[in-house]
């Protein structure tokens, strides 16, 4: 026990949120079943938005009046996998050491969910003039796709908050704007034949090579024209190919070649920047040269998630309030996509700040020092104040 009985109930909560396996293949639901028993007993409205087979949910939740102009408190219920990884003890159990809370998702970021969770009772004493709301997604590790269904209902059947904070581990600096990030899996078609007699068919795998080769040159061309501010670090827009798989066997042309890329983009360009330049190439090159035997080989880019950036604006809502709540008077680029893009792109003002280092995240004994939590506990009582 501690003298802050907030922080006390940040550490409880915390505890039980590690103790939910809700790596993104897997559902979440007991986590939001237990959050929105919290929510109850402390006599909180919430709204549940389940995904499409309800095996997933988000949750959202209002302290104070029923009004547009409030303050979400952004954090997602997801955590990526364990499997693989050497931890030190069991992932979904915390544990303390040396003023650090070890355990999957306690910085990525369960932390922020559990100290948004803890002032609940504080938020309620504080007889709120402007809401604050708690918005719980899923799937951010994998499409940020979470809280659509509830940003769809801001200004409709709920109300519409005036600023975003998305509460990702940034060391709580605030953080205003990050790249987008794009998924795709490119997929070649040829024509089997013998290695020896080539002109028989369409190799998939010299096809998909040949892609690959000019997604590295499209790379290059981003390089080109980067961002000159100094906040981003490469300083432009990646493309970068992770898998590929194809072929039968060494003497056999390649019926079939896969291969899975992405594009992290800065945050002005165009979300389909590498998607449009590889379509071109491969109408105007690849693909000739895939059929110059045969007309049947086919080339397909089955676009998997696009992800929006975060571009600054300077001087919103939701910038100058957490350059007041964080009491600093800079913000900072981080070079990881979240959420935060899905809310500004419906108009709403959103900036990343939470507790924890993006380098405690996705490894073997991920953890978040409790001077984090401390940090964080003290953000949210300014928000109190702020929302008075």
């Amino acid at each position: 026990m501690t003298n802050d009985a907030t922080l006390d109930l940040t550490l409880d909560l915390l505890r039980r949120l590690v103790a939910f396996d809700t790596e993104s293949s897997k559902s979440n639901l007991p986590l939001i079943e237990a959050v929105a028993d919290h929510c109850r007993a402390h006599g909180v409205p919430i709204e549940i938005a389940p995904n499409q087979d309800g095996t997933k949910a988000a949750l959202f939740a209002t302290i104070g009046p029923q009004v547009d102009g409030g303050i979400v408190l952004s954090g997602h219920t997801d955590c990526v996998p364990v499997t693989g990884q050497p931890w030190s003890s069991d992932p979904f159990t915390m544990r303390e050491a040396d003023g650090r809370l070890y355990g999957r998702g306690t910085c990525d970021m369960k932390g922020f969910d559990a100290i948004a969770l803890a002032m609940i009772p504080e938020f309620k004493a504080a007889a709120l003039t402007r809401p604050i709301h708690i918005l719980l997604s899923y799937d951010e590790e994998v499409n940020c796709l979470g809280p659509m269904d509830l940003i769809a209902r801001f200004g409709v059947s709920l109300p519409k908050p005036g600023a975003v904070i998305v509460g990702e581990p940034t060391l709580m600096q605030v953080a205003d704007s990050h790249k987008s990030v794009c998924t795709y899996r490119t997929t070649v078609h040829g024509v089997e034949a013998h290695s020896a007699k080539p002109a028989l068919g369409a190799s998939a795998v010299a096809a998909a090579c040949d892609l690959v080769v000019a997604l590295g040159r499209i790379g290059t061309a981003f390089e080109a024209d980067p961002d000159r501010s100094g906040r981003f670090d490469p300083a432009y827009s990646t493309v970068h190919v992770g898998m590929i798989e194809g072929g039968t066997a060494r003497n056999i042309l390649a019926r079939q070649c896969s291969f899975s890329w992405e594009y992290r983009g800065l945050p002005e360009a165009p979300l389909d920047a590498a998607y449009r330049a590889l379509q071109l190439y491969a109408a105007t090159e690849a693909l000739p040269r895939l059929n110059r035997y045969t007309d049947k080989g086919t080339i397909e880019t089955e676009i998997e998630v696009e992800v929006p950036g975060l571009r600054a604006e300077p001087g919103s809502v939701a910038e100058s309030l957490a350059l007041r709540l964080t009491r600093s008077n800079g913000t900072v680029a981080v070079p990881f996509a979240t959420e935060a893009g899905r809310f500004q792109a419906a108009g709403v003002p959103t900036v990343v700040c939470g507790p924890g280092s993006i380098d405690q995240a996705h490894q073997a004994d991920e953890y978040i020092a409790i001077s984090e939590l401390e940090n964080g506990i003290a953000f949210m009582r300014r928000l109190a104040d702020a929302c008075r």
